[in-house]
This record gives structure tokens, C-alpha cells and sequence, in this order.
């Protein structure tokens, strides 16, 4: 993944924080949902949230769309909530960027995919279900070994 600091830097800095903690490190890709997004960055194999630091401002007026392969940051209805949880989408969804979001703030772009798009690409298509309240979750348990930085 290239990340792009200059377009989006407090959600960069957001995300290298989780990276360089290794807070990644063991989570899972815990929705997912065919020829959409791919969710993760903040459940643990059982389920559980990993913990987590204060929300990052809502960056998506940084003019990126969310194209397919672009990584972007998961947030709840308030535009300013993202933490750790981070989406890579699987086709190009522009109708999650803040120049057509319903809620005027759309889904901060940060970066994009650059090598291994099959491998996204695959788990888009594994079998889903319900585990532990949540919907849309692998039956068999996509794992995020490591995230490391590459200069």
C-alpha cells in the first residue's frame, strides 16, 4: 500500500501509528462484502475490539475517490469517529466520496493499493455469515499477520 501524507496527514499519521504499534498485527478482515469493500483493522480473531486512539479528523475533502484498490478509513455516522478501522474497496465506489455523500463528509481516501490486488481481490469473494452480533463476516477467518512499514 502507498500511503498519500500529503493529501491526507493526520489520517496517514493515524494510520503508521497503528502500524508502528503493531496494533495491526493479528487482526482480521472481519467484513466483507463482494464487489464493495473489504473491512478491517479493529477485531481481534474472536471478535473483539482492539484498542483503540482518539478519532482522526474526517480528511475526505482531500479531492481522492474511492476507486477500486484505494484504502480509506471506516467510520461510524459521525464523520469524525475513525479510529483504526480502515476499508479497501473493491470496486470504484464514488458515491463514498464527500462530493456525493448524503451526509456532506463521505470516506477519507489515504492511500492505495499497489502490489497484491489479487490477494484483495480474493478475499472479496470468500463465504460470509454472522459471528458475535456482526454480519458480513468471513466463515473462515481472514487474518492480518503483519503491517510493517517499507521505505
Amino acid at each position: 500500500i502507498k500511503l498519500f501524507e500529503d493529501e491526507a496527514p493526520e489520517t496517514v499519521k493515524n494510520f503508521l501509528s497503528y502500524t508502528n504499534s503493531g496494533s495491526f498485527n493479528g487482526t482480521i478482515f472481519h467484513r466483507v462484502i463482494e464487489n464493495f469493500m473489504i473491512q478491517g483493522g479493529g477485531m481481534l480473531p474472536d471478535m473483539t475490539q482492539i484498542s483503540s486512539n482518539a478519532p482522526v479528523v474526517n480528511e475526505a475533502n482531500n479531492n481522492l475517490s474511492n476507486k477500486k484498490g484505494t484504502i480509506a478509513m471506516a467510520r461510524t455516522s459521525d464523520p469524525h469517529s475513525a479510529t483504526s478501522q480502515f476499508f479497501i474497496n473493491l470496486k470504484d465506489n464514488d458515491f463514498l466520496d464527500k462530493k456525493n455523500a448524503p451526509d456532506g463528509w463521505g470516506y477519507c481516501v489515504f492511500g492505495e493499493v499497489t502490489e497484491g490486488i489479487e490477494i484483495v481481490e480474493n478475499i472479496g469473494t470468500v463465504a460470509t455469515g454472522n459471528k458475535a452480533g456482526h454480519g458480513d463476516v468471513p466463515i473462515d477467518t481472514v487474518i492480518i499477520e503483519n503491517v510493517e512499514v517499507i521505505e
